[in-house]
């Protein structure tokens, strides 16, 4: 048995995105409950845990890589596999000798209960069910974040879409909100354990409440949220146009606690495009939310998601959406090479792009998104901005790390106790690596 080892050491990884992270400090901080220990990934532990994605192939090679290292680093630990890639394909998973558990993504929730009965497996246990028929997320308080300074709070789940290239919603089932009342309360316990800064997690975020009776939205629960004493931020993870209501964007223009950040994905600028996507909005709808965003905020620092190369992308489809993005003020983007997902409506679609043309197209994006970053933080260049200070240093200078409400990152010299702390800073430099800054004053 895994309990007779002491003590219990254990090591988390995790794949993809804030969601997973969430989760795997859920888990991570109920075995803390148990007495376990919790050390890097790349030390010696009795019970490694990989969290996986597989939004892309890229995503499933990389899943498997870390799980091969798991199993090399101790051959007798105990490796369980969980998230995305084990619930959509726990068979690629079995076959690689040495993982001991699969746990799908609502099974995950019973991992702490099999923790004193955990142990080698002569072959893989499988556990995942059926994610499609999940109707709740679990009520898993978590007070504490390891080596994060921001605090993270899943509010939903799962995704109604059924977008053509997208393996998410059988991975993550069908979308379900967590109830206000459990946000709230959650929101107020990680203020008192001296968070001040919150990010909302979901898949489909911006369906919030629709699922409910009665029915609630994002809106309204940010409204309740205003009046939480010692939150100071609000950080909202993405969302689609779609959801953006007169009421949405009244709120986060309007409150001071909303992070001046958002991250709207776009995919693509052809119209016939998103429609092959099957995408719930146009290029037009698109360009009217974000001119009105930011023409309610200048500073807004805006973020999307592009897939290069879905099938039938034309260089004309592709030139509309790098004139799109160079026309519209991104501060950041997601560039995806499309792959396809086995089980998705797109990998059956006629003209497929030839690889070569799309890491061609992919990297003529990212150079374009590389120049408009560089751009949006210049902008900030001999001014003094707000930043929580960050519970690790830049590991190429060692420096304090702050993050602005506007999601830029300022370097600056100062010592450890400024961590987790507001403070202002004065913007000195701003290069294509990294954005430099002086010590103001806290703040």
């Amino acid at each position: 048995m895994l309990a007779e080892a002491a003590p219990f050491r254990v090591a988390f990884t995790t794949l993809g995105c804030k969601l997973n992270q969430y989760e795997s400090n859920e888990l991570q901080s109920l075995l803390e409950g148990e007495g376990f220990q919790a050390v890097p990934f790349d030390e010696p532990a009795h019970l490694y845990v990989i969290n996986t994605c597989t939004v892309t192939s890229g995503a499933d090679y990389s899943d498997r890589q870390m799980i091969r290292r798991a199993i090399a680093q101790n051959p007798k630990a105990v490796v369980v596999v969980t998230g995305c890639y084990a619930q959509t394909n726990p068979e690629a998973v079995a076959a690689i000798p040495g993982v001991d558990y699969i746990l799908g993504n609502q099974e995950k929730y019973e991992f702490v209960e099999l923790v004193t009965s955990l142990r080698k497996q002569a072959r893989p246990l499988v556990a995942v069910g059926e994610i499609a028929k999940a109707r709740t997320i679990p009520i898993l308080p978590v007070k504490k974040f390891a080596g994060l300074t921001r605090a993270f709070i899943k509010i939903q789940d799962g995704c109604q879409h059924r977008c053509a290239f997208c393996i998410v919603p059988y991975a993550r089932g069908g979308s379900r909100s967590q109830h206000p009342e459990v946000v709230l309360n959650q929101a107020r316990e990680i203020v008192e354990a001296g968070y001040r800064e919150v990010v909302l997690t979901g898949v489909d975020m911006g369906h919030y409440g629709w699922d409910m009776i009665p029915r609630t939205t994002l809106a309204a629960l940010l409204r309740q949220m205003m009046d939480i004493p010692g939150l100071r931020r609000i950080r909202l993870s993405s969302i689609l146009p779609k959801y953006f209501t007169d009421e949405l964007i009244e709120i986060i223009t309007g409150s001071p606690k909303i992070c001046h950040h958002l991250h709207i994905p776009l995919q693509s600028g052809s119209d016939p495009i998103l429609r092959a996507m099957r995408r719930p909005y146009t290029v037009g709808m698109y360009c009217r939310l974000v001119e009105r965003l930011a023409s309610a905020l200048p500073d807004l620092g805006l973020g999307a998601d592009v897939i290069v190369g879905f099938p039938g992308e034309s260089d004309g489809d592709f030139d509309a959406t790098y004139q799109l993005v160079e026309e519209l003020p991104f501060s950041y983007l997601h560039v995806f090479p499309y792959s396809a997902r086995r089980g998705t409506e797109a990998a059956h679609l006629p003209n497929p792009v030839p690889p070569g043309l799309i890491r061609a197209r992919a990297k003529r994006l990212r150079t374009l998104t590389q120049a408009k970053n560089l751009a949006f933080r210049q902008r900030f260049v001999g001014k003094r901005v707000e930043v929580l200070v960050l519970e690790s240093r830049d590991k190429a200078t060692g420096l304090l790390s702050g993050l602005t409400d506007n999601y830029v990152e300022v370097l600056f010299s100062g010592g450890n106790d400024l961590m987790r702390r507001y403070l202002a800073v004065g913007v000195t430099d701003a290069a294509p690596d990294r954005t430099m800054g002086e010590l103001v004053d806290a703040m």
